[in-house]
This record gives structure tokens, sequence and C-alpha cells, in this order.
């Protein structure tokens, strides 16, 4: 098994350039692709990512015209929202934010497509989604267990006139995502319910915010319904830059907050479009001490007394949030952190293999079915752990926080950070004194 062992260090300090957004790059590159066709859109700044080269790999498979024109920019030639190969076999990893959207869009080509992935994959839910778009005629064969992949989508038997049809919004707003994205493809007016709590608002919001810099602006009626309108077509923007990745940038404000700092983070700040730069409301309310920028974050240690542990609603931040479970073994108290129950269906059981790995450096964890509660070590309760990663890059990245106790940590299978940050352990060292 490969591994990294941080030693026991208590000081970081220094400046980083955040890699690009996941959410946003793979968002934009499906947007670029749904263009009018012939219409050519330069995005810059792209994550290069396992993630976001699933995407790209898709886009090819399907005929899209991608040309890489710098190491972080593409130009993408639109489609007018018609992939030019009608059958074809896409393999998605296990990236989520790629076979979702992407699912709902292949389901309204008129085509065959199988969709796969790796084994954790074919355990995550998209039956909700699928369930949703069969509503207005969509056809699916599940080759596997129903309700995940793989799955075969056929050509759609879409009813004509309007179009109105409700979709769960309590177990991954990408599903949402994925229905609004498609939406405009359909040429009528579309209406989309949410049943239920609408979980991960703020990655709504980024989908909204894109669509509308290509062209489509969708009405609302708070967060229960939404409504395309007939003729919306996306429309290149041109040139659209991806901003730095907010849920990667908790790291190191965490970093900064028990490193004493100072860490400058650049990449997002006040104008960010993404719900998890709220991670600095977060770590202050535990008592960093956080200054920003429009497209910075600078982080000096805590206020007097040391960061204190908190109680919160996470539904605003849930990947940042697991950065929040392991910053609270640096705070006085016991941290509550609630409404995370999506947690369980990312690429891993999170909020189990959060508790088990938390006992394993010597907190004291309580893990329910959508909360969990961590009491940190006393000073001599510290144990040195090999950390599982459970092929979660979220893992590997959190517990490197363990590295500013006065036992380091070991991280098992750090290569996992490919899916989002593959640089993420030199960048790390390089900040650690």
């Amino acid at each position: 098994m490969n591994s990294i062992t941080l030693n026991p260090t208590s000081h970081a300090q220094g400046e980083i350039t955040l890699p690009g957004s996941k959410s946003i790059s793979n968002r934009v590159l499906l947007l670029s692709a749904l263009c009018q066709k012939g219409q050519v859109t330069r995005v810059r700044d792209v994550l290069d990512s396992d993630d976001t080269r699933v995407m790209l790999d898709a886009l090819n498979v399907l005929g899209v015209s991608v040309t890489q024109t710098a190491a972080h920019d593409y130009d993408i030639i639109g489609t007018g929202g018609k992939f030019t190969n009608k059958d074809a076999d896409l393999f998605m990893g296990n990236a989520g934010t790629a076979i979702r959207p992407l699912t709902a869009v292949l389901a309204l080509q008129q085509g065959t497509y199988h969709l796969h992935g790796v084994p954790r994959m074919h355990e995550r839910p998209i039956g909700d989604l699928l369930e949703a778009l069969v509503q207005i005629g969509v056809q699916v064969e599940y080759t596997g267990n129903a309700g995940y992949p793989p799955f075969t989508l056929t050509p759609a038997r879409i009813p004509e006139g309007d179009l109105s049809l409700s979709i769960k919004g309590n177990v991954s707003s990408q599903f949402l995502t994925a229905v609004l994205m498609a939406a405009p493809l359909l040429n009528r007016n579309v209406t989309i319910h949410v049943i239920g709590e609408l979980i991960s608002k703020p990655y709504i919001e980024i989908t909204l915010n894109l669509m509308a810099r290509f062209g489509v602006q969708v009405t609302r009626d708070g967060w229960s319904s939404f409504t395309i309108a007939a003729g919306s077509q996306y429309q290149s923007p041109k040139e659209i830059f991806v901003e730095g990745d907010a849920s990667s940038a908790s790291y190191f404000i965490a970093l900064g907050a028990i490193g004493g700092g100072p860490i400058k983070i650049h990449g997002v700040g006040l104008s960010s479009i993404q719900g998890d730069v709220k991670f600095a409301d977060a770590m202050q309310m535990m008592g960093a001490n956080i200054m920003m920028g429009a497209n910075w974050i600078e982080v000096r240690g805590v206020d007097e007394g040391g960061l204190r542990a908190i109680e919160l609603d996470c539904n605003h931040i849930p990947d940042a949030a697991m950065t929040l479970a392991t910053a609270a073994l640096f705070a006085k108290g016991t941290t509550r952190l609630t409404n995370i129950a999506s947690w369980r269906v990312k690429e891993t059981d999170r909020l189990s293999a959060m508790a088990t790995e938390l006992r394993k450096v010597g907190a004291s964890v309580v893990e329910g079915a959508d909360f969990i509660e961590i009491t940190p070590p006393t000073d001599d309760g510290w144990k040195h752990a090999e950390i599982d990663t459970y092929d979660d890059h979220r893992m590997a990245m959190c517990f490197s926080l363990v590295a500013l106790s006065k036992v380091g940590v070991t991280i098992n299978e750090p290569e996992c950070v490919a899916k989002t940050f593959p640089t993420y352990f030199q960048v790390l060292q390089g900040l650690l004194k």
C-alpha cells in the first residue's frame, strides 16, 4: 500500500494558488459543448484532475470538437445541443459531476448510450434523477442494480407541449443541476418541481449562475420550482475563466488557523460563486483570524484563546464541512456538525469513514444518520495513526491537517487526491514549517 507520512510540525505559512474548481470546470465544459452549433468557447483555468478528464474524454467520444490550447485552456465548439455520436459506451470513473449532468443531456439525444464507472460509482444512487426524466418520456434500462449505474439510455419518447416533472431534493443537488442544464435542449416550457428539502443549495446557485453566463435564464419560485422557457438556447460567452476550487481552499484556511499562518490563498474570495467559500465564516466562528479580498483569502492563526468548538448546520457547505471535522481535533469542546446525510452517498460513506478515522487519532466521536460530534483527544491522548482514505480525495486532504498535532500522521493511498488536486501533498509540504 502506498502511503505518505507527515512528521509532526507546529507551524504553517506561505502562499498558494488554487487549482480550478471541479464543479465549475465540468459544468462549463458541458455547457460549452451545448452552445449553438459552431460557436467556439475558450475555457480557461480548467482543473486538471481525474474527474475533468472523465468529462473531456466523454465529450471527445460523443463527437464534440475539443482542442487543448494551453496547459489548462480548451477551445470547445458548440454542437447546438446535438451530439454527432448517437451510440456510445462511456466510462465515467467515479465522477459525480460528470455522470449526473451528462446522463440528463444524453437522455434527450435520441441515441443509445451505456454509462458505467468504477465499483464505487455503481454504489452511488442515480435513480432519483432517472425517475424524474422518465416522467417526460426518457427510456432507461439498468444493467446492474436498479437505481444505480451501470445503465443504458435509449431514444426518448417525449410528449408534445409544455413539460413538468418532479425531482427529489434530499439526496444530491447534482440531480437538479443535471435536469436544469439539460432542460433548454427540449425547446419548450419546462417546469421542475423539487420534492422535499433541497440540500446543497449553493451548488444550484453555481448552476444557475453559469447557465445565465451562457445565455439561459431560469425563473424560480424559491427552492421549490424552476422554469426554463421555450426557445432558451445556450450562447457562447466566447471566453470564460474557471475560478479556484473553494472546497480545496478549506484545507489551507484550516491549516493557517491551526498552524498560525500567515497563509494567503489565491483563486477564491469575496467574488466567488461557490458556496464553499462560506467555510471561512465557519472557521471564523471557531476563532480563526481571516481577511478576504475579491480573489484571495488570508489566514493569520486564531484569536486569543485558540480554536473553539461549534455547532453548525452544514447544508450550505457539505464538502468543506469535512474539513471542520478534522479542525475540530484542535478545538476546545465538542463540535457538532448536522444536516450532512449527503456525506453517505459521496465517493465513500464519508460519515462512517470520518468517524472511524477520527477515532484512530484519539478523538471521541458520535456518528448519527445525518450528524457527527467530535471531541478532541486529551493532550496525552493523541495517537499516530495510519489513515485509510477509501479512495476518497477529501479524506486524504482533511486528515493531512493532523500533521499539525504532536504525533503527525500517515496517509494511506495519498494518490487519490488526483480526483481534484493532484499536487496537493507537494503544495502542503511547501507550507509546513
